[in-house]
């Protein structure tokens, strides 16, 4: 395996399959298999996923509410989904363990770095929820501060698009596909990797990123045996 430890970050619009809204339960089957297959390879899994496919704190902001407020429910819809794909995996026999960064004490463990790095150690795959359990903050931001403190070797984005491109392979035809590229050229691109906070974090801790599609079945386990799939993007 070319990475040992590595962070996934799904989003939340990922795990609707064809839906328009919620969670597709096939989808969700097809990630907690290729996270199983990982899992039982001796590749230590932590997880971040986001909540866009329940709701966006931008969605309350354009409604007149709150953006505080908004965010802190779009950090419940990433519980939501971060429980939903904990029961998936558990149902395929994988050990888990879910840690939120806001209390949630019933459902979760609070985010304990060396609890976590601990959990990591012994084989459970843990998946982080919440985001940073702060406002203004995306789950990007998340999957770039959890990877830090775990020291991740990589950051997997699972998208429904197998890298970055010029420009949306999904409307222009045109649009070319990047291999890998550092992050200084991916800001001079102005390309829309993730968003600057995570970008910037990821950056000055030397973590790289790998955008891939995660709805090709097998993807996730090319990359981490160091196949060229998707886009990476270094220092």
């Amino acid at each position: 395996m070319k990475y040992k430890r590595i962070l996934l970050k799904l989003s939340g619009e990922a795990l609707m399959g064809d839906k328009q809204f919620g969670i597709d339960n096939a989808r969700l089957d097809d990630y907690a298999t290729q996270i199983k297959d990982l899992h039982d390879a001796g590749v230590e899994v932590a997880i971040v996923v986001g909540g866009g496919n329940i709701f966006r704190g931008v969605q309350a902001e354009d409604g007149g509410m709150d953006r505080t407020q908004g965010d802190y429910m779009g950090m419940l819809a990433t519980m939501i989904n971060s429980m939903a794909l904990q029961a998936a995996l558990e149902k395929q026999g994988v050990y888990t363990r879910l840690q939120s960064a806001i209390e949630m004490k019933e459902i979760a463990e609070p985010f304990i770095k060396r609890r976590a790095v601990r959990h990591l150690e012994k084989g459970r795959v843990v998946i982080f929820g919440a985001g940073t359990g702060n406002p203004y903050f995306t789950t990007d931001s998340a999957a770039a501060l959890r990877a830090i403190e775990m020291e991740a070797d990589v950051i997997l984005k699972g998208t429904r698009v197998d890298g970055i491109y010029t420009s949306d392979p999904e409307k222009d035809p045109d649009a070319v596909k990047f291999g890998s590229l550092t992050f200084d050229e991916a800001y001079n691109k102005g390309l829309n990797v993730m968003d600057m906070t995570a970008f910037t974090l990821c950056k000055e801790n030397d973590v790289p990123i790998i955008v891939f599609d995660m709805n090709k079945i097998g993807n996730l386990m090319k990359v981490v045996t160091g196949e060229k799939i998707g886009t990476l993007v270094t220092v």
